[in-house]
């Protein structure tokens, strides 16, 4: 059937209607036009005019006083003549409705587009700026590192792109970050998957790129898929990106080394390196404590400097050079990391040292003589080696760094030593024979029970361990899993106080916020994992070469941390400048960072006692009980 003029009509306004506002402005517009025209029109030709001014009015001035009357509708109270008055008032009525249906227009625009900023799909014209994929609590830590690394940067950007609503994401920001300088946190909404929600960031133009994994579901398929989403993207910039993530199966970082194999792709395995940590602080306290201090932007930070003047000299003289700041290593001309290198390595013109100093332009050669600087009455020899004993360690609870962690005791402890497993957990012995085969030193008893029933510990006579470590539930929800964890550390808690024999206690949380409630329980050391990893993740952000620094010195095979008891360096109870002691422990082959005080180790403003990379002319009187930091191969 033929349309009839009407439905054509309709048909036609409906298209005009789904213009969006300025189609609506411009008809509203023409509309006005033609009323303002036509009344005009009537008065010029027929020569409406008002009674007490008898001049006609020619067409300009007639439209004129049309446009008034529209904009205005009290301007026609004074209007006088039957005529003018009833070409007026159908002006006026006209512009009562143009102006109203104006007033809504404009009304509507402007609340969608505060609806679209609501949302945070709008572009962000950055460059330079750190990209953040992804929402987890991990967010947190990130953007406060980042806020104190750009501290001083007058226009660094962070944008943060996450399948979440942005005034929620921004009101979570405004209650759990800390504004530093100028930098500014920008978020959007979006998948980080999706190739047309990424460009909504910027990423072409950014510094770097961080991706989050998701909390729930599979985290290592949707890094893959949002690492993919930027580096296969077809408008993909020619510079390689700058990608920093984690991973949680050893088996995915081949898959993701494929996948970025043209840009700089870092990923840290987590399970891994928390495994190692906490092994590894389960037999020196306050280990973790040093870890957080490297990789924290809050003190001191490492850096790269090549530094002509120690061209010919030796890696061991190198380390009493510099008064504000701690020599860890070389980075060779080639390119290669060495942490802790043989003190009779000689330093080639085209290597850079890599000191931890409070800052790149704080790391400068001290004009102090050598000769004046070490107290050779104050220094130990080696004395004799140390023979390890067997150890007895238990682990409470269970999640999938534990099998790591049991092999990594393995290959620290002495044949003949024991680790027992206590979790409500299913399958822990075959998930430890699958992750290495069989343990070496250790005897290895396994218990599926309730690790918060207080009588199951009492049976378990836990003073008769040297080690005690609690690990957080990987199949609870974060909250969930430190609450139990905090109940069985008030339980340990308990039973040391009543008994005088000295065992360590380590304990992993997930949420940092519970870490002040733990303190309560008075433990050895706290590691918060996902706090831990989300500074290494901030660090390699903003240095990509720091990357092979943080895997030397988690790799058992090479130079790792380790406090050992300042009594084996310098004699204790006499005053003595850390020169001394970075000299004692040079000759051991190590180096020396800094020093713990047992005096402080339960004062969190103190950093439990930790104190890395101290002013060297300055002196400490050492306890019997205090440690000295050191980087060593064992």
């Amino acid at each position: 059937m033929k349309p009839t003029l009407r439905q054509r009509f309709r048909y036609r306004f409906d298209n005009l209607m789904s213009r969006g506002t300025p189609a609506m402005i411009g008809m509203l517009f023409v509309l006005s036009v033609a009323i303002i025209s036509i009344a005009g029109i009537f008065i010029s030709i027929f020569g409406f005019r008002q009674s007490h001014d008898p001049t006609p009015l020619p067409f300009s001035e007639a439209a004129w006083e049309s446009l008034m009357r529209t904009l205005d509708p009290g301007t026609m109270g004074q209007d006088t003549g039957a005529g003018f008055r009833i070409v007026m008032l159908f002006v006026t009525l006209g512009g009562i409705f143009i102006v109203s249906a104006l007033i809504g227009v404009l009304n509507n625009a402007i609340q969608g587009q505060m609806e679209r900023l609501r949302k945070g799909r709008s572009l962000v014209i950055e460059e330079g700026h750190t990209i953040v994929l992804g929402w987890s609590a991990q967010i947190f830590t990130i953007l406060n590192e980042l806020m104190i690394a750009n501290e001083n940067q007058p226009h660094a950007r962070i944008v943060v792109l996450a399948d979440q609503d942005k005034v929620e994401m921004e009101d979570e920001i405004r209650e759990r970050v800390e504004v530093r300088g100028r930098t500014r946190i920008i978020c959007r909404n979006g998948n980080p998957i999706d190739p047309n929600d990424l460009e909504i960031v910027s990423p072409h133009t950014a510094k770097s790129i961080i991706v989050l994994p998701p909390e729930d579901g599979d985290p290592d398929t949707d890094v893959i898929k949002t690492v993919m989403a930027i580096t296969n993207n077809p408008d993909r910039r020619d510079k390689p990106y700058h990608i920093v993530t984690q991973i949680r199966k050893a088996e995915n970082l081949a898959i993701l080394e494929m996948v970025g194999e043209r840009d700089h792709v870092q990923a840290v395995f987590t399970e891994d390196i928390i495994a190692r940590v906490v092994a590894q602080t389960s037999r020196q306290s306050g280990l973790s404590v040093v870890y957080t201090e490297l990789m924290n932007f809050g003190g001191d930070e490492i850096y790269f400097k090549h530094e002509p003047a120690l061209a010919g000299r030796t890696f061991g003289e190198s380390l009493l050079m510099y008064d504000d700041s701690c020599v860890l290593g070389l980075r060779k001309g080639d390119g290669e990391i060495v942490i802790n290198p043989p003190m009779e390595t000689r330093i080639e013109k085209n290597d850079q040292i890599i000191a931890l100093s409070a800052d790149d332009d704080t790391i400068h050669l001290s004009p102090v003589a050598e000769t004046n600087r070490t107290d050779e009455s104050a220094i130990r020899s080696g004395g004799e080696p140390f023979k390890p004993k067997p150890e007895k360690c238990l682990i409470l609870g269970w999640n999938r760094s534990g099998a790591i962690i049991v092999h990594e005791l393995d290959s620290y402890v002495a044949k003949g030593s024991q680790v027992t497993v206590v979790a409500d957990t299913y399958g822990i012995e075959k998930q430890i024979l699958a992750r290495g085969g069989e343990l070496r030193n250790q005897k290895l008893i396994v218990l599926e029970e309730e690790t918060t029933d207080r009588s199951l510990l009492d049976r378990l006579d836990v003073q008769d361990y040297d080690h005690v470590i609690v690990l957080a539930y990987g199949t609870l929800k974060p909250q969930e899993a430190d609450a139990k964890t905090l109940v069985t550390l008030l339980h340990l808690r308990d039973i040391a106080r009543k008994d005088e024999t000295p065992f360590s206690i380590v304990s992993e949380m997930l949420d940092l916020r519970n870490r002040e409630l733990a303190e309560a329980t008075q433990v050895d050391d706290f590691i918060v994992s996902d706090h831990l990893i989300s500074l290494m993740l901030s660090q390699l952000s903003e240095n990509a070469e720091l990357f092979d620094i943080f895997m030397d010195l988690f790799d058992p095979a090479g130079a790792e941390i380790y406090l050992k008891p300042a009594g084996q360096y310098v004699a204790p109870g006499e005053p003595v400048n850390f020169f001394t002691v970075v000299e004692a422990a040079r000759r051991r082959g190590e180096t020396a960072i800094g020093y713990r005080l047992v005096s402080e180790a339960k004062e969190a403003g103190k950093s439990y006692g930790v104190h890395t990379n101290p002013k060297k002319t300055s002196r400490v009187t050492f306890s019997p009980e205090d440690k000295v930091i050191v980087i060593a191969e064992d």
